[in-house]
């Protein structure tokens, strides 16, 4: 794999932290103050804005975050240059070797940011966040691993119900992108919806945990910060969304987003594609995600990252015999190259 110079990395480094001031400013005006509150033992971060009706509150994030911190105490003095972001995002894209989403999946993501998506702690997850990996990780990634028609969304059930803020009736935001998007009522419930279509069949899907049991698999959960919405449950989700990164969408003017570790999203993979049904969708599906895996297991090979793929390998492997079945066939399923990456890198942990 071709890596990024060191010079678009830093560049990247630079967006990021562009345009997470920017949408702090964006969603923290100077009329309003930062108060901490207790929840649970811990401190949060909330911002009170005041209106006619009284303080309206809204969710920050863990005090324990720095990076969260820092911008709360510098928030005053933060100055955006949007020509400037563009710039940067256009460098990287046309001469850093970096990629973006398309535009419409980039809108959409950009719509649910701008209403607090990722404030509220949510991931993006699948192929659009796959595409931040090329930054994050160093190298060029395959165009081929790229191409998607959905975008998947994902929030921990825990986070839904504590931050007590929510977005906007999600089908208002993905309207404001394109007119046609409509509510898909879940098979199991019809009164709750974890997904939305538009007339081009652009799917738009919201995911979240089985809460430590698989009673909740295949039924919604109701989200209490997804503005209506309900989140489709599935198992292995809470292995990808924990601890997740903060990076930034290369479209428009920079878009932050939450992505899960690389690494993590690796391993996903390969449980995944081992579940898939085996009917034309299904392989073409099974396909990409290996593609996927196997690209990330050589780009961390290559980076030298093989102490945090360790760690996470071996956290799904300490799973139970689920987890080691599921493991084992995505790996005899991924192409060599990413077969020998991933054994480089853990060495002897019980790789098949």
């Amino acid at each position: 794999m071709r890596e990024i110079d060191l010079v678009f990395r830093t560049m990247l480094a630079e967006l990021s932290q562009r345009s997470l001031d920017a949408q702090f400013q964006a969603d923290f005006p100077l009329d309003g103050r930062f108060v901490t509150v207790p929840v649970k033992g811990n401190d949060y971060w909330y911002f009170d804005r005041p209106t006619p009706d009284g303080d309206k509150r809204r969710y920050v994030g863990p005090a324990s975050d720095p990076e969260i911190t820092a911008r709360v105490n510098n928030h005053r003095e933060v100055k955006d240059n949007l020509r400037e972001r563009r710039r940067l995002v256009s460098t990287l894209i046309r001469s850093g070797g970096m990629v973006g989403p398309d535009r419409f999946a980039g809108d959409v993501t950009k719509a649910l940011a701008d209403a607090g998506f990722f404030r509220l702690r949510g991931v993006l997850v699948g192929t659009v966040a796959f595409g931040c990996y090329s930054g994050l990780l160093g190298v060029r990634l395959p165009n081929t691993a790229l191409q998607t028609g959905d975008a998947d969304l994902a929030q921990d059930f825990a986070i839904s119900a504590e931050v007590s803020d929510t977005l906007p009736p999600i089908l208002d935001l993905l309207r404001g992108v394109d007119q046609s998007f409509r509510a898909v009522p879940h098979q199991a419930d019809k009164a709750q919806v974890t997904a939305f279509v538009n007339a081009k069949g652009y799917r738009v899907e919201f995911l979240t945990s089985n809460r430590g049991t698989d009673d909740y698999t295949g039924k919604p959960s109701r989200m209490p910060a997804l503005g209506g919405a309900s989140a489709e449950n599935l198992r292995f989700l809470d292995y990808l969304i924990y601890e997740p990164t903060r990076t930034v969408l290369l479209h428009r003017e920079g878009v932050t987003v939450n992505v899960p570790s690389p690494e993590r999203y690796a391993i996903h993979k390969l449980i995944v594609a081992s579940r898939r049904l085996t009917d034309t969708v299904g392989r073409a599906k099974r396909d990409k995600d290996l593609l996927q895996a196997s690209s990330i297991f050589q780009a961390m090979h290559q980076t030298r990252q093989a102490d945090v793929l360790v760690d996470a390998y071996s956290e799904a492997w300490d799973r139970g015999p689920s987890w080691q079945n599921a493991i084992r066939q995505g790996v005899a399923m991924i192409p060599e190259k990413g077969k020998t990456a991933l054994r480089d890198c853990v060495g002897d942990l019980t790789l098949p």
